[in-house]
Formats: C-alpha cells, sequence, structure tokens
C-alpha cells in the first residue's frame, strides 16, 4: 500500500492538503500491469485507427460526398477526447482511478453500439463525440495509476513498454477494419468494438484494485480544482513539456487525418493502408523498447531530445523531397515510419517529466495535461489534415512546423541546456 506523505503545495482553506505518495510498485505482477495499461491506452486508438479504411464507406451510406468531410469522424472522437479530460482528472482525484475506469470505458462501450445504429451523419458524430469523452478516462486514469505506482527514470520506462504494446494496435485496427469489411458493413466495426471494450473493462474489474491512497483523495471543489490546475500549469516542467506534446500531437493528428486519402488518392494502394500503419507502429515499438532499455541510464532529457532533434531534421528532408515532386510511396513509407518512431521515444519521455511534481495531484494534472495536448493538437491536426492537396507536401510541412516548435518550447523550458544526461 502506498504511504502518503505531505507535499509542498499549498492548502486550501475547504480542502486537505495535497497528499503525495510513496510509489510502491504495482499492485499486480509487472507484466500483467504493463499490459493492462496498454490494453487500457488502446481503446482510443482502436477507436480511430480501425475506422481509417471505412471512412469512404461510412461517407457514401450516409451521404457524405466531400473526401475532407469524413476526416470529421476523426475529429469529432478526438475533440471529445480532449476536452473531457478536464472532467475525469478530478473525478479520479476524488473517487479513486478504480471507480472512474469502469463507468467510462462502460459507457464507451454504449458509445459505440450509438454509433454502429446512427441513422445520419450528424447523429455519427455526436455519437462520435460521447465515445472520445468516455474513453478519455483511459488517458487520464491510466497515467494517474502508472503515477501512483512509479515515477521519473521506472515511470519512463513503464510507460515506454506500455507503448510499445500498445502500438500493435495500429498495426491491426486498419487491417481489423479491413477484415470486418469483407464480413460486414462499416457498423459491424462498432459493434465489434463496443465488445472488445467490455472485455477489458471485464480484465480490469476483476484484476486491478485501487492504486489511490485513501488519504490522497481530494474533494471536488471549485477552489481545490483550480488549485491543481494552477499547480499544473506553473510548473515548469508540467507546462512545458505539456506544449512540446501539444505541437506534435498536431502533427500526429494531421496524419491521422491525411493518411487514408494519401493512401488512396495519392499512391493510389488503398490496400497498403494496413501495411503503412503496421510498418511505422513496428518501428515506433522498436523505439520504445529501445527507450525501455536505455532510459534508466541515459535519462528521458537526452533521449527525448535527440530523437525530437532528429524528427525535426527527417521532416525537413521529407518536405523538400515533396516540393521537389521525387515523393515515391517507398520513401514516403520509410520517412514517415522513421520520423513516427522520433515521435514515440519523445512523447513517451515527455509525458513522464511532464508528471514528475504531480504525485500528489496525478489525476487533474494528467487531465489538464491531456486536455490541452489533444485538444490543441486535435486542432493543429485539422489544419494539417484540411490542408491536404493531393500530395504529401502538407504532412511534411506539418510535421517540420510542429517539430520546430516543439524544440522551441524545450529548449526555453530547458533553459538552453539540451540533452543532459539527468
Amino acid at each position: 500500500m502506498n504511504r502518503p506523505t505531505q507535499s509542498s503545495a499549498p492548502a486550501l482553506a475547504d480542502a486537505p492538503p495535497v497528499v503525495a505518495t510513496e510509489p510502491a510498485g504495482a499492485p499486480i505482477g509487472f507484466a500483467e500491469f504493463v499490459a493492462l495499461v496498454a490494453a487500457l491506452m488502446s481503446l482510443a486508438a482502436l477507436g480511430i485507427d480501425s475506422m481509417l479504411p471505412a471512412l469512404p464507406a461510412i461517407g457514401r451510406a450516409l451521404g457524405v460526398e466531400t473526401e475532407n468531410q469524413r476526416q470529421f469522424i476523426i475529429t469529432a472522437f478526438v475533440l471529445g477526447f480532449g476536452i473531457a479530460q478536464l472532467v475525469h482528472g478530478p473525478l479520479a482525484d476524488r473517487f479513486g482511478r478504480r471507480t472512474v475506469l469502469l463507468w467510462a470505458i462502460g459507457g464507451y462501450a454504449i458509445a459505440n453500439i450509438a454509433c454502429a445504429v446512427s441513422a445520419s451523419f450528424t447523429l455519427l458524430l455526436l455519437a462520435r463525440v460521447c465515445g472520445g469523452a468516455m474513453v478519455a478516462a483511459t488517458r487520464v486514469a491510466t497515467i494517474a495509476i502508472v503515477r501512483d505506482c512509479y515515477h521519473g527514470r521506472p515511470m519512463a520506462r513503464v510507460m515506454s513498454i506500455a507503448f510499445m504494446v500498445f502500438m500493435v494496435v495500429p498495426v491491426l485496427a486498419p487491417a481489423f477494419g479491413q477484415t470486418v469489411l469483407l464480413f460486414a458493413n462499416w457498423r459491424g466495426i462498432f459493434w465489434v468494438v463496443g465488445g472488445l471494450s467490455l472485455g477489458i473493462w471485464t480484465w480490469f474489474f476483476v484484476r486491478m484494485p485501487e492504486t489511490l491512497h485513501p488519504d490522497a483523495r481530494q474533494p471536488l471543489s471549485v477552489g481545490r480544482i483550480a488549485a491543481g490546475w494552477k499547480q499544473t500549469l506553473t510548473d515548469r516542467w508540467s507546462l512545458g513539456y505539456t506544449l512540446a506534446s501539444t505541437s506534435l500531437m498536431g502533427a500526429l493528428y494531421g496524419y491521422l487525418n491525411s493518411v487514408q486519402q494519401i493512401m488512396f488518392d495519392t499512391f493510389g494502394r488503398p490496400k497498403l493502408l494496413a501495411v503503412m500503419f503496421a510498418l511505422t507502429a513496428m518501428l515506433m515499438a522498436a523505439a520504445n523498447l529501445t527507450n525501455a532499455r536505455l532510459v534508466m541510464r541515459l535519462g528521458t532529457r537526452l533521449i527525448s531530445h535527440s530523437a525530437l532533434t532528429t524528427l525535426v531534421l527527417l521532416s525537413a528532408i521529407h518536405l523538400a523531397i515533396a516540393l521537389a515532386g521525387y515523393e515515391t510511396l517507398v520513401g514516403f513509407v520509410i520517412l514517415q515510419a522513421l520520423t513516427m518512431g522520433c515521435f514515440g521515444l519523445a512523447t513517451s519521455n515527455f509525458s513522464s517529466m511532464a508528471m514528475e511534481n504531480m504525485g500528489g495531484i496525478a489525476g487533474t494534472a494528467s487531465s489538464v495535461q491531456g486536455f490541452t495536448s489533444v485538444t490543441f493538437g486535435a486542432v493543429g491536426g485539422v489544419v494539417i489534415g484540411q490542408a491536404f492537396d493531393g500530395t504529401t507536401a502538407p504532412l511534411a510541412a506539418g510535421f517540420l512546423i510542429c517539430g520546430v516548435v516543439a524544440l522551441a518550447v524545450v529548449t526555453i523550458t530547458e533553459r538552453g541546456r539540451l540533452f543532459r544526461p539527468a
């Protein structure tokens, strides 16, 4: 059981002092803990990636004629996912991680059923927003669970391994969507996602105890929540690495919004969409496995700063090739996979560094950080996605701009001292 310790955060008149916990490790076996964390985090990715092969079919069935409008099926989900994190965080700090996750995963299953029976594009988008809002708890409360059990480099190690397992979802999700379309229409994808959600709900219910110490629970009050937000947004590492993650998330969502059209329209190879995801995800998984092995020795800063710098260089090369007219399918896949590998290395460490001083308010801090990175990242992703002009240049430019912004933010946060081993 975690031992409560007094935090240095100021106490409020209407709330007990913020209580941090001394991490005591996972409450279940390490391998199962990491696998369960990865499964919980994968639900959101499954809700996005499995839809990509079905976007044309959904558009035809619901009368969406403009291809770029189909991107809103992804954007609606992501916006709900981002905004709702502000709600799940305080709830997780008040009622515990377990209670919030059980209600939210159940709600996510219901939202997928609503998507499956939607009779119009408007109703589908509303159901997607609700689904994203429910599954947002799997990011907020899951990161809070990891922070309850670990911090610093051990937390970065857990997150890296979880992200490695999590990368299996982008490998399988598009192929899963295409497979379902062989036997059913696009509505079948939502039915299966709902069923998988209930399976993970059962696993979590049976195996995962509450990780938030009773003495660390925080009351639901405006003053307490505002104090948590203030602490999260005024801590140098929390704010700096959250903003850097936000910029990189804009590039990621731009990729998710654009990749289906790039594979279908730019290269005319729709059947290779799943292969594209597989290669990208495999490299990201390999990068996170490498990070898990090296982070305890090299530290989060040296690894993440090197990855971010490499991402900027790769994006500049990719944009130059695209603008010069030398883009090929093979070149796109290789450069994009390498870029996404760097993305995975950077963001998995950024999340750990942003949470380093947030132990006493892990749920609230995770919600503010998640809301910021996902919501504003989604807006950036919309800009990149809507800029699609039949070439890969807008996507490459988006990665370059987002990478440069993230590097500038990290440089300011570290006061120019990049690549430090500790």
